[in-house]
């Protein structure tokens, strides 16, 4: 068998191994979420206030009928996030008998844009589970994790009576009393980034100290973790709850969702009596980060097989001998490289809010621009770092620009570029249709914990069309950066495809590593974040980690493949721009 027909059916083999993968993590999710079909699972819509269209995932326990109603959770997520965020606590609740409706909040996930219209959609969720005929409609718990929480709470202002206990997971709000609302149970980690801004004290584990929580709990001492405040049949019982978590990490907390579990068996009629110890829905989570490596690594054989059709034959060659930096100029350009993005993250991201680039109709999202403001100005640096380097040393090794895999010996060929372009796009379809495919069978996404890939919406789709050439251009920049300048080499010889995949995840997440260890050592000795004013992106920067992994190994897989940049950078920013657009907030509407 020739070299090139192991080669390929080497490829055959791992794309169906990355399929199986795929299967067995959808199994997997889909049998703990439905609790080895105990439990129906159904994607809904419902229209809301002024016609937006609302998004949830309603979980239906086996045997509850029109005429044997079961108790009602509505849980809901916090600022962007979806509603399989809330995938612990609504298998959790499901498996002990409530229907539970986990809705995305107005301008996240599939519910219709803007963001924070109508209160989150707090009320609207609530009127809708209490329209079903399956529901107790004397038995609802209104449970929100941080800004899900505020929902939670105009939703029970708006139905006073519409509801029997509440749980806010991470959340607080200063309009809470000793009487509203009614049956208030409150699980805040002892190492909540959200502290100051919830209960008002610097230190989540002091909250119980803070003026706020004692108004809520009707008392003028410090609150006792775990004692019942107030009366649960007069309405006014208050429990507080602390588990060892920080604000995200509630999401993946059992004793988190253990307390908000305990909680609503003790304020709830109805349901089955599982002690809150009894938890499965880690293995759901282990399910879908299973299946979402499977399709990572689907995308390289995809790749591998295509190059070999004879359209896209002309795009594989192998790299130019290796002309980038060495020694200790190497070392020099590699810690530039990996400190550059996290120095700079908290101050390029606010030029988009800053110069109003965002959010508009051309950029709706927020997040997704701060992001690609950044991103788009660390290109810039670095590849100015990159010409002064070039100009000033390596241009007298003779190198040019095809060296760094930029042009077809002196010139650009816009033809094999194109190709470049297909070629990303149709890797990038593949991987798109297994989770289309998986959203459709089993009603799962791609995920773990705060990072997640789900199919987009159409909405979604067009901003994905919008963010995706300036994306474009930043990926373009960072792959003749990693590819040129810091391509690695040993005695001036090229690495192992494995080695320099490695070196380069190094080079993108090491410098995120050591930004959220700075941010997080002191908050998890006692204390709170190093920067107090960067909660938010210090939580988001949790999700650069596996997305700067996904780039590495895309630019370098495909320009060792393909010996030039483009491949990689298109593939790359195809990847990120869809993951990054169907997991943000949108704030405005279309």
């Amino acid at each position: 068998m020739s070299n090139e027909n192991k080669s390929k059916r080497t490829n055959i083999i791992m794309v169906a191994v990355a399929l199986f993968v795929i299967l067995a993590g959808n199994l997997l999710a889909c049998v703990i979420q439905t609790d080895f079909g105990n439990v129906k699972v159904r994607d809904v819509r419902f229209a809301g206030t002024n016609g937006i269209i609302m998004s949830a995932l309603l979980y239906e326990p086996k045997g509850v009928t029109a005429k044997n109603p079961a108790p009602g959770i509505l849980a809901i997520h916090g600022y962007i996030n979806t509603r399989e965020t809330q995938d612990g606590f609504a298998i959790e609740f499901a498996r002990r008998g409530y229907v539970v409706l986990a809705l995305d909040e107005t301008g996240h996930g599939y519910s219709d844009p803007p963001a924070f219209q109508n209160f989150f959609g707090g009320p609207d969720g609530l009127r809708y589970l209490r329209s079903l005929d399956i529901v107790d409609k004397d038995n609802i718990g209104l449970e929100g994790h941080s800004m899900g929480g505020w929902a939670s709470i105009f939703a029970a202002k708006e139905f006073p009576d519409g509801y029997k206990a509440v749980v806010l997971a991470g959340s607080g709000v200063g309009s809470i009393t000793a009487t509203f609302p009614r049956n208030l149970g409150v699980v805040f980690g002892e190492w909540d980034e959200y502290s100051p801004a919830m209960w008002g004290t610097p230190v989540a584990k002091d909250a119980v100290k803070g003026a706020l929580v004692k108004k809520a709990f009707g008392t003028n001492d410090d609150v006792v973790v775990g004692k019942l405040y107030g009366s649960i049949a007069d309405g006014t019982g208050r429990k507080f709850y602390q588990p060892r978590a920080t604000h995200p990490g509630t999401h993946i907390s059992t004793a988190a969702i253990g307390d908000a579990i305990d909680w609503f068996q003790a304020t709830l009629q109805g349901g089955k009596p599982l002690p809150p110890s009894d938890q499965i829905w880690l293995c759901k989570e282990i399910g879908n980060l299973i299946a979402l490596i499977g399709m990572i690594l689907l995308l390289f054989p995809v790749g591998s097989l295509l190059l070999r059709a004879n359209f896209f034959k002309d795009l594989e060659e192998a790299p130019a001998r290796p002309k980038s930096a060495k020694g200790i100029a190497w070392w020099i350009s590699a810690i530039i490289i990996v400190v550059l993005a996290p120095l700079t993250y908290f101050t390029f991201k606010e030029y988009a809010t800053k110069y109003k680039i965002a959010p508009n109709q051309v950029f709706p999202q927020s997040f997704t621009a701060q992001l690609l403001v950044w991103l788009l100005l660390v290109g810039l640096i670095a590849v100015a770092l990159f010409l002064i380097w070039h100009f000033a040393f390596n241009r007298k090794a003779k190198a040019t620009a095809s060296d760094y895999g930029l042009t077809w010996g002196k010139n650009l060929d816009w033809t094999k570029i194109g190709k470049s372009f297909l070629l990303a796009f149709l890797v990038a379809f593949v991987g798109y249709l297994t989770l289309v495919f998986s959203a459709w069978l089993f009603t799962v996404d791609f995920r773990f914990w705060l990072f997640a890939v789900k199919p987009m919406s159409p909405i979604q789709f067009r901003m994905f069309l919008s963010f995706l050439i300036p994306f474009i251009v930043y990926f373009v920049m960072l792959g003749l950066v990693l590819n040129g300048q810091l391509r690695p080499t040993r005695k001036g010889t090229e690495l192992s495809m494995r080695s320099e995949m490695a070196t380069n995840v190094a080079l993108l997440v090491l410098g995120f590593v050591g930004l959220l260890a700075f941010q997080y050592i002191p908050l998890l000795m006692g204390g709170t974040l190093t920067l107090r004013s960067e909660i938010l992106f210090s939580i988001i920067a949790f999700q650069l980690l596996p997305l700067m992994t996904i780039v590495a190994l895309a630019c370098t897989y495909f320009y060792r493949k393909t010996g030039h940049i483009y491949a990689g950078a298109f593939l790359s920013a195809m990847l990120i721009t869809w993951i990054v657009v169907a997991s943000q907030a949108t704030m405005v509407a279309f």
